[in-house]
């Protein structure tokens, strides 16, 4: 009897130390997981790629930015600075670099219901909604009004080599619903009433909007999104 509950101690302990083991490897891979995701969202390399950019310019040996590449977008005294991406769906660059490689933190991309070129009238571009201001993660500040008022300008590079350059004013923002069809549905709904509904402000008619969405904390549906003009070149 002394012998058998020996025995089962020491299988006890062994369960034990494996549990522990497991739980030591899953630790182990969070944390690996969060720096890995943080890394790519602050790769100060992807800012050579930059239109126009002569600091660090691209060489021939370099990894390339897939031709998915439609433009490049930059919100002033922001972390936002980086490529925007469109594919033929929008599921690809939820879970890939502008290189096309595996990647958590995704890319900023555009609506792909969109043209690519930003003629439209409306246009909707996505980024996850990641820590320290990364991707879209500074989307949030945007709904204190005063930040908006001091961080309203930005820059909008059409196409890899800026083909054509647009100057971006942010002038409204506020937590919407992805059910919302006149926000996530472009093309479909009035998306100056809608605006116009939430923060009574008279949306100009002679403008094209841009609006810059991201997921806000609570439930699944929940969004901040901040809408720009695009006003000539």
């Amino acid at each position: 009897m002394t012998r058998f509950l020996k025995n089962l101690n020491i299988i006890y302990e062994k369960l034990v130390l494996f549990v522990l083991v497991i739980i030591l490897l899953i630790s182990a891979w969070c944390v690996y997981d969060c720096w890995y995701v943080f890394e790519h969202t602050a790769d100060k390399n992807l800012f050579k790629y930059r239109p126009g950019n002569p600091v660090n310019a691209v060489t021939v040996g370099d990894e390339q930015i897939s031709d998915d590449m439609v433009a490049w977008i930059t919100i002033d005294d922001t972390e936002i600075d980086y490529p925007i991406m469109q594919a033929a769906d929008n599921t690809k660059y939820l879970n890939a670099d502008p290189f096309g490689r595996y990647s958590l933190a995704g890319s900023i991309f555009l609506d792909s219901r969109n043209t690519s070129d930003f003629s439209d009238q409306y246009s909707l571009v996505y980024g996850h909604h990641m820590e320290y201001g990364r991707m879209f993660g500074a989307l949030d500040n945007f709904l204190d009004s005063d930040f908006l008022s001091k961080h309203s300008h930005g820059i909008l590079m059409i196409g890899k080599n800026a083909d054509i350059i647009y100057q971006l004013t942010a002038f409204a923002s506020f937590r919407a619903s992805a059910k919302d069809d006149a926000v996530f549905e472009p093309g479909k709904g009035d998306i100056r009433e809608f605006i116009y509904q939430k923060t009574h402000i008279n949306v100009d008619e002679n403008k094209k909007i841009l609006c810059l969405s991201t997921c806000a904390e609570g439930d699944a549906v929940s969004r901040i999104v901040v809408f720009c003009y695009i006003n000539n070149e």
